[in-house]
């Protein structure tokens, strides 16, 4: 492996650089988005029984926020209770905007790194074209280990760019799909707890 990034000149260290984000913000994302951490089964029920039992308290609002992303947008919507339907439901929106916005914590660099890495490759490939035109003497003989080298820079970059751009841009667009679907499933679950509240559910 070391003679390969040998072989492929200075540039590759740059898309080295950029895969091993991409690699630790993928385990990282994995980690974090895992169902049972954003939405914890069971939650808006356990919620509507305490908030029946025992209504709001401060304490109970505060176990809720801490419990889960779901749990602070819930917890939100029980900390208005009292005020009107249109309310609960806008301090609920705010809430949930800021949830939104730590679930989709890293993608976007995740994104940007699935677009820059080909053009790392590029910028290698360009790199080794220069080598190999620089290899050639005034009289037109060329130095075949140069012209070996120039050749390895500009291949290598280009493979090393495509082989960490196309997991990025899959693991992006996985991402992508995960948030937005537990960002529909928190919204159907914070209008349930409304309707519950204000009595338009069981």
């Amino acid at each position: 492996m070391l003679s390969i990034i040998e072989a492929a000149g200075w540039p590759i260290w740059l898309i080295i650089a950029a895969s091993v984000a991409v690699v630790t913000i993928i385990f990282e994302r994995l980690l974090s988005l895992r169902r049972s951490l954003v939405l914890p089964e069971g939650l808006l029920a356990h919620a509507v029984k305490d908030y029946r039992a025992h209504g709001v308290t401060p304490d109970m609002l505060s176990r809720l926020a801490a419990s889960s992303p779901l749990g602070r947008v819930l917890a939100a919507g029980l900390k208005n209770v009292k005020s009107s339907r249109d309310i609960m439901k806008e301090s609920i929106e705010e809430v949930g905007g800021a949830v939104a916005h730590d679930l989709e914590r890293y993608i976007p660099t995740l994104g940007t790194l699935a677009s820059v890495t080909p053009l790392l490759g590029l910028f290698g490939t360009v790199i080794g074209m220069i080598e190999i035109f620089g290899a050639q003497s005034p009289t037109g003989a060329a130095n075949p280990a140069a012209l070996a080298h120039g050749i390895s820079v500009a291949l290598y970059n280009t493979a090393f760019g495509i082989i960490v751009a196309v997991p990025a841009l899959m693991f992006y667009r996985y991402f992508r799909s995960r948030v937005d679907g537990f960002l529909v499933e928190m919204e159907q679950q914070a209008v349930k707890l409304v309707e519950v509240v204000h009595g338009e559910r069981q």
